[in-house]
């Protein structure tokens, strides 16, 4: 079955990318499959400047998933282009740029850096950090600023496709999705974690030295699918659904709500191979359960019972 998809200008092989944060630069799971057998790499969050992130411990272990408070631990969009990106297969496999900045002026810079660049087929706009202008609310809580960020991106961006990762610790993330597509954005990638915190009784201790984390893997999945659901009802861009995918059917779960692509983040951390042979999974159980096509079974859900 052919599983190439196309959303926004953005044409990928197969509707399989990895979630930032949860893959490196890629480099560190060349070991165990090929990347060129991906749909889309996206690369752990860049910001201008390096960043050493949260102190430790940064991740604790929960029951169906995981909490994380990395930080954005990372070398610098310039080392990112000067070292990382010439190694990527980025002619076989979408890469895509994951910004992390603090306000919007900022992103727009951060854009700048990477429009120009070849290798780079698509930058995702984190809106995660909190805006201290603003407060400390952060950017992914306020639709205001979600427009203006993606706006400023958009404007930089030289013509890449540029895609919103929108969080899911709000009251409404249909408003977010609509700010988001009115600021220009291509498309959406949601959800990212939720906000959440682990505590160790004996040591009368948080699990975290940050304190609150952002929990991801299989006990999110139900929220992210109502997500998607929800934002896909509500504009009329494209959208890639996470959270939780550890399974074919996981995957094709998203795409049947009407997501365009999916994004796999804390299974690749107990199974490094397994998004490499995700898609191949997902074309199989398409044929088993006698889906005509990729693009007739996208959206496909029926609601009446």
């Amino acid at each position: 079955m052919d599983m190439q998809t196309s959303f926004g200008g953005l044409t990928l092989k197969n509707p399989v990318m990895t979630a930032s944060g949860t893959f490196g630069f890629g480099l560190e799971f060349a070991p165990y499959g090929d990347l060129k057998r991906l749909g889309g790499l996206v690369a752990k969050g860049l910001s201008l400047k390096p960043r050493e992130g949260n102190p430790m411990p940064r991740l604790a272990e929960t029951p169906c998933g995981m909490l994380n408070a990395i930080g954005i631990q990372n070398p610098g969009v310039e080392h990112f282009v000067r070292t990382v990106l010439p190694s990527l297969p980025w002619k076989d496999v979408a890469v895509v740029a994951n910004l992390y900045a603090c306000d919007a002026e900022e992103f727009g810079e951060l854009a700048g850096v990477l429009a120009g660049e070849e290798g780079i087929a698509a930058l995702e706009v984190n809106v995660s950090c909190p805006n201290v202008k603003e407060g400390g609310i952060a950017f992914g809580q306020d639709p205001k600023q979600i427009g203006r960020v993606t706006e400023a991106v958009k404007r930089n961006a030289g013509g890449k496709h540029v895609m919103v990762k929108l969080s899911p610790n709000v009251t409404d993330i249909t408003v977010c999705a609509r700010a988001a597509a009115e600021g220009g954005a291509d498309s959406l990638s949601l959800i990212n974690t939720l906000s959440g915190m682990a505590v160790d009784i004996r040591r009368r201790r948080p699990r975290l030295a940050n304190v609150i984390g952002g929990l991801s893997g299989p006990a999110i999945k139900p929220v992210a699918l109502r997500c998607v659901h929800q934002v896909v009802q509500s504009v009329d861009i494209p959208v890639v659904g996470i959270g939780g995918i550890a399974s074919a059917e996981d995957a094709l779960e998203f795409l049947l709500v009407g997501a365009h692509a999916v994004q796999v983040g804390t299974a690749n951390f107990l199974r490094p191979d397994f998004s490499f042979g995700l898609a191949d999974d997902m074309a199989a159980l398409l044929e088993e359960i006698g889906a005509e096509s990729l693009e007739a079974f996208r959206g496909s859900l029926q609601m009446e019972f």
